[in-house]
């Protein structure tokens, strides 16, 4: 069993503390994705997972064995780095092979292992190439086969597709994928793009200055981000924000500002006394509509960009910028004035102050619950 847990991990370099407190659970067999944005700490973390950073504090087990202290070779984890770190000189076979000739495994035992691994990633065809003959997806095959071959307990990957073009990225991304559901062995994966986080992970556990955002599927970040960096990092086109004023309404309430009014109701949202709000709102979520409706934005066009099926419109609303996505059959021109509304389940409320979600998640039996803290949903 290869679960990893992590119990108030924290790393320090001298005086400065660059992860606080670090608390996750991983399952056997899941696909975690550290995401957050340069300097967050996710690679730090991984590094410490695998024994080539030092732990400060707190306790870090693989497997339910403690390995604080354990040397990275005996902590049963192969790791996949961002450049292939491969030995030009050498074979594709030999690559692949070199960490079971280091360790004395027997050379058929070896050589039945790395047709096995380059039967699975498609390697066969380039074997007595050397590195510099490959293009960058194939040199990182190599480099994941060279993990594979060792049947480690649990995957580390450090940003394996940052140094690849659009396509390539996209085209090893699936790989990965189809990899992981083939071998289900646990897989922690570092990125900073979101995308490949959406499209890989069973859990996303997004990070921020060395502390947890949020943890959660792709989905329940996407749909309930418990912050507003969560709101804003998590999606493309990013969320809009505009601040806006509460007022009640019969039925509801409204939100308002020099922008326009937006109506929601007063029940999905813990707003207690306050009397401003930050509004999100994503640009998929945003829709055209007949100037002076009840709930509605009002700005002029500055930008449209074209998209294919749809285009994205960057609109002028009273010096704030706020972007939609409109159906390139309802493209409008550039100086147009329009209208446009958001529907009440699509918009989310967050305090001015902390940037904590408003929004009163359901229980499971239905009863409404306050939105926990970040680091509750560690485990």
């Amino acid at each position: 069993m290869a679960t990893i847990e992590c119990k108030n991990i924290v790393k320090r370099y001298g005086e400065v503390e660059v992860v606080h407190g670090f608390n996750l659970k991983v399952m056997d067999n899941e696909f975690v994705v550290f995401l957050g944005p340069s300097g967050c700490g996710k690679s730090t973390i991984l590094r410490m997972l695998a024994g080539l950073e030092d732990i400060s504090g707190g306790e870090l087990r693989i497997g339910g064995t403690l390995v604080n202290d354990v040397d990275p070779g005996e902590r049963g984890i192969a790791m996949v780095f961002q450049n292939y770190a491969l030995y030009p000189h050498m074979s594709v076979a030999d690559n692949i092979a070199f960490g079971l000739r280091r360790q004395k495994v027997p050379e058929a035992d070896i050589q039945r292992r790395i047709a096995e691994v380059s039967a699975t990633l498609g390697l066969d065809p380039y074997l007595k190439r050397r590195p510099t003959e490959l293009s960058g997806g194939q040199q990182q095959r190599v480099a994941i086969a060279r993990a594979m071959i060792k049947t480690p307990k649990v995957f580390l990957f450090d940003e394996p597709l940052s140094n690849l073009d659009a396509k390539l990225r996209n085209h090893m991304r699936v790989e990965i994928a189809r990899l992981h559901q083939s071998l289900k062995t646990t897989t922690v994966y570092v990125t900073h793009d979101q995308h490949e986080a959406m499209t890989l992970a069973d859990r996303i556990v997004l990070l921020k200055d060395g502390n947890i955002e949020q943890i959660g599927s792709p989905q329940e970040i996407f749909e309930r981000p418990r912050t507003r960096f969560v709101a804003g990092f998590i999606g493309t086109p990013a969320m809009n924000f505009l601040d806006m004023r509460l007022r009640s309404r019969p039925g509801g309430m409204e939100l308002g500002s020099a922008q326009g009014t937006i109506q929601v109701g007063a029940s999905r949202f813990s707003l207690g006394t306050r009397e401003a709000v930050t509004v999100g709102m994503r640009p998929v979520h945003m829709k055209l509509c007949a100037d002076g409706a009840p709930s509605s934005l009002r700005g002029r066009v500055d930008l449209v960009e074209y998209m294919g099926h749809d285009v994205m419109v960057t609109i002028d609303c009273a010096g704030a910028q706020v972007c939609a996505v409109v159906p390139v059959t309802q493209r409008p021109q550039v100086g147009e004035n329009l209208s446009f509304t958001v529907p009440g389940d699509n918009v989310h409320l967050f305090d001015k102050d902390t940037g904590q979600s408003l929004f009163i998640a359901p229980a499971s039996n239905g009863t409404p619950m306050q939105m926990v803290s970040p680091q509750s949903n560690a485990a």
